[in-house]
Order: C-alpha cells, then structure tokens, then sequence
C-alpha cells in the first residue's frame, strides 16, 4: 500500500498570480518557513513577498507555527489579505 506523505498546496487570489498554477503537491516533512522557501525558489520572488504577508489553513484550520511539520498528506491553503468590503 501506497503512503502519500506529500502536501497539496492551493494558492488564492494574488498568491495564485504570483504562483502562476493554482495548486501543486510538495514532499511533505517541512513546517511553513521551510515551505515558503521552496515554493519561493520554484516560483520566485513575487510569490516570497505574498507568502511573507499570508495566511496558512492546513486541512481547513488556522495554523501559526511555523516551524512545526506539517502533517503527512496535508492541504495547504494559501491566503493572502484580502481587500474588499
């Protein structure tokens, strides 16, 4: 049986423009500040910068470590501040 022990991450808004896909699976293992400097490797430094101001859910819940792991076969969601009324 087959473990999936990597992340799905979904981008929103301008982290989907910045990200230019609106999803991708990552190996698992790492905490928020870990994955925030892969994906800013992967897609530059426009997607740094709205990663640097965002919110995470991770399966549906608010998280604020940032160092610790996320779990194994996660959803990310990425969630930068939103403007609007």
């Amino acid at each position: 049986m087959e473990t999936d022990t990597g992340v799905l991450v979904r981008y929103f808004a301008a982290a989907r423009a910045a990200a230019g896909v609106a999803e991708e699976t990552l190996p698992g293992g790492h905490g928020l500040d870990e994955l925030a400097s892969e994906l800013t490797v992967r897609h530059g430094d426009r997607l740094g910068t709205v990663l640097g101001m965002a919110s995470f859910l991770v399966n549906g819940v608010a998280w604020h470590d940032r160092q610790a792991p996320l779990p194994p076969g996660a959803t990310i969601d990425v969630l930068p501040p939103f403007a609007g009324g």
